[in-house]
């Protein structure tokens, strides 16, 4: 039998039966390590459970800030150093910052009257590390189609949340040595992922000029600042924001919406989850004061979760599908969004000092928060389609570029037809493919599947779609005259 042209009696399987295998691809749990820096980050800096003397006030705004620049300067100059995963040195460079900033923070419990001298090297040492940690997994996130990202992404934050929770439970000397553990643990296995990855979907050395997709940085931008508003009690509670029932809950609800309805999952509950959780969660707390902080805290690191859910799907959808850098997309929307946040934590820390006539700073910060959240939902509503370049536009027509958008097009004829038809998951996975002109050994080594397995695929694509090979195949994928790409 050829591979051309493959006949739609005899399958393999029975063609109405789903197999868990046919609706959603294994989850490597190399790709969850994304949870691991997450971990990180509340362990050390935000001490939700670990009191360090170094910790002051102003630490935190410093990790942050630090954050924010390392991952700007990192956009701006994205074309010379991009992709990040071929430069071995900056691996050793994250997980030796991350090291000596973990091990300063835990020096600082037991060599107190130096606490004044480590906190700033600490948060400087930090921030640039889990910058440079943030673009390596925004790097790879970037390789993967919307679907995984959503179940990887939101299965991450599941593990970083029950890695704090089991970290909780260690004594001082124990706790400090598997903390330490955790930036390598993370760079190993963000390392090891892109390992795991085909040829054809590791990120591209091509640079593609694509304006930025304002909608969606201002969209995450403006929800981040309302985030920021309430973010103080967060802190103060006994949970942190990556370990919060909030947290935990909105990203169990979307992993299990990916994991059993699979390419049906609607993306837009994720939006609709965000919006009435930010909303409660501003209203909560000025009108309840700090007594409704548990209600607050739940809804706002709930509707926060879903946000950052939502984004990374758009900004790494973008990546994706246009080829765009990571390092220069994510740089931007990350930086940006923490330097709003902080902007959001810094105001409501000053509300409680003025007021305007009768009424109390927090009601003027929380009708602020609003608006941010309302104008960030409106700037949502104008696309809305994850699909869409979020107002992008390419900013040359070069022959790579116009076979970047010939591409898409052909992606999203597939993914029209495969919706139209009922295909499975995998089976819209081998439609591309066929549509790349790719062979069937190829499909099977792409998608890491048995032999034989393709080609049991392609009887059932063509048995749902009516057609006996791929020249028939070619016809319904043609789109005014456009032809599927070699």
């Amino acid at each position: 039998m050829s591979e051309e042209c493959v006949a739609v009696t005899g399958t393999d399987e029975p063609s109405g039966k789903r197999t868990w295998r046919d609706r959603l691809p294994a989850i490597p749990l190399t790709f969850l390590g994304l949870g691991i820096y997450r971990a990180w980050i509340e362990i050390v800096f935000v001490g939700s459970f670990v009191h360090y003397p170094a910790a002051t006030f102003t630490l935190r705004d410093t990790f942050d800030f630090t954050t924010s620049g390392m991952l700007l300067i990192c956009m701006l100059l994205a074309k010379r150093i991009g992709p990040l995963y071929r430069r071995k040195p900056i691996f050793v460079a994250s997980a030796v910052m991350l090291t000596l900033s973990t091990c300063g923070m835990f020096a600082s419990i037991w060599a107190p009257e130096y606490a004044s001298l480590l906190g700033l090297p600490c948060a400087l040492l930090g921030g640039a590390g889990i910058g440079f940690t943030i673009l390596l997994w925004s790097e790879l996130y970037g390789c993967l189609n919307p679907l995984r990202v959503a179940m990887y992404y939101s299965a991450s934050i599941i593990v970083g949340a029950l890695t704090i929770y089991i970290f909780e439970g260690f004594k001082l000397p124990w706790l400090f040595t598997l903390t330490m553990l955790l930036p390598l643990t993370s760079l190993t296995l963000v390392r090891r992922s892109f390992g795991q990855l085909p040829k054809a979907e590791l990120p591209s050395t091509t640079w593609v000029r694509f304006s930025v997709p304002w909608k969606a940085v201002l969209m995450m931008a403006l929800y981040a600042f309302a985030y920021g508003t309430l973010e103080q009690p967060l802190y103060s509670s006994f949970f942190g924001p990556h370990s919060a029932p909030g947290t935990v809950i909105v990203a169990c609800v979307v992993f299990g919406g990916v994991l059993m309805l699979g390419d049906k999952f609607d993306f837009n509950i994720i939006y609709r989850m965000a919006l009435p959780l930010m909303i409660v969660a501003l209203l909560i707390i000025p009108s309840l004061g700090f007594s409704g902080a548990a209600v607050s805290n739940l809804c706002i690191s709930g509707g926060y979760t879903a946000m950052s859910i939502l984004i990374m799907l758009i900004c790494s959808n973008i990546c994706y599908r246009y080829g765009v850098s990571a390092v220069w997309l994510f740089g931007i929307e990350r930086g940006v969004r923490i330097l709003l946040m902080c902007l959001g934590r810094t105001l409501s820390w000053a509300a409680g000092t003025f007021a305007l006539g009768a009424i109390d700073g927090t009601y003027v910060v929380g009708a602020i928060g609003i608006c941010a959240v309302l104008g960030g939902t409106l700037v949502f509503l104008s696309e809305r389609d994850l699909s869409s370049r979020w107002g992008a536009t390419f900013l040359d027509q070069t022959a790579a570029t116009r076979e970047i958008v010939q591409k898409q097009e052909v992606a999203d004829r597939c993914h029209s037809l495969a919706s139209e038809y009922g295909l499975t998951t995998r089976e819209s996975e081998v439609l591309l493919l066929l549509a790349q002109h790719k062979t069937v050994g190829i499909i099977e080594r792409e998608l890491f599947i048995a032999n034989g397995t393709a080609k049991a695929h392609i009887r059932h694509i063509y048995q749902k779609l009516d057609i006996h090979s791929r020249e028939e195949l070619f016809e319904k994928l043609a789109i005014d005259g456009l032809q599927p790409l070699d």
